[in-house]
């Protein structure tokens, strides 16, 4: 396995952003996800904002590195998410057919198409949509863990609070502030991190 090497910018950036906030104290993984979603965003609030627990990292971290499907809930997070391929029904006709046939959101169904050619132990990854993180819950996944940062002022702080609730292994944060942008930054930074650093 190569090691990633980063652009000069990105080196640049990241001493920029080491001298206006400290993370030193935050554990490994959660700070490299910390860094990396204000890398992304150029948005200092996360290092307050995010929650989750190194635990729950560690576990997606591991999944991650076991080969671990990473199920996204728009092509958007695809897109971003640049270190390996993912599973997104967003776009599927069968998505749109099973949404009309069972009174449910798109989101939702293609949280279940997913589901259904993932099984547990995936690792899934929501920047837009809430109704994806109610439908992760509902259907119990069983997943490694769920970045849930769905951004808006209609259900996404909900949303995120529910998953936080639920018990899963998850990073949400608190505000309605997310995206695709930080669901796939969060994303990268564990797919990129190296056990040591």
């Amino acid at each position: 396995m190569s090691v990633r090497q980063p652009h000069p910018v990105e080196i640049r950036s990241y001493e920029i952003l080491r001298s206006r906030v400290d993370l030193s104290p935050m554990p490994p993984l959660w700070r490299a996800v910390a860094e990396r979603v204000i890398h992304a965003t150029a948005d200092l609030e996360y290092a307050v904002d995010l929650v989750t627990r190194e635990k729950s990292l560690e576990q997606g971290w591991a999944a991650l590195r076991s080969g671990a499907p990473i199920v996204t809930d728009e092509h958007m997070v695809a897109a971003g998410i640049t270190a390996r391929e993912t599973v997104c029904h967003a776009a599927d006709p069968a998505a749109a057919r099973m949404s009309r046939a069972a009174g449910i959101t798109r989101p939702a169904a293609a949280v279940r198409l997913a589901y259904a050619d993932v099984g547990p132990g995936a690792v899934w990854v929501v920047g837009s949509a809430p109704d994806a993180i109610f439908e992760i819950i509902d259907r119990r996944v069983a997943p490694a863990l769920v970045i849930g940062v769905p951004v808006g002022f209609v259900g996404a702080a909900e949303a995120k609070e529910a998953l936080r609730a639920a018990g899963l292994p998850q990073l949400s944060n608190v505000s309605e502030k997310g995206g695709s942008a930080v669901a796939a930054a969060a994303a990268n930074a564990l797919l990129y991190h190296e056990e040591g650093r």
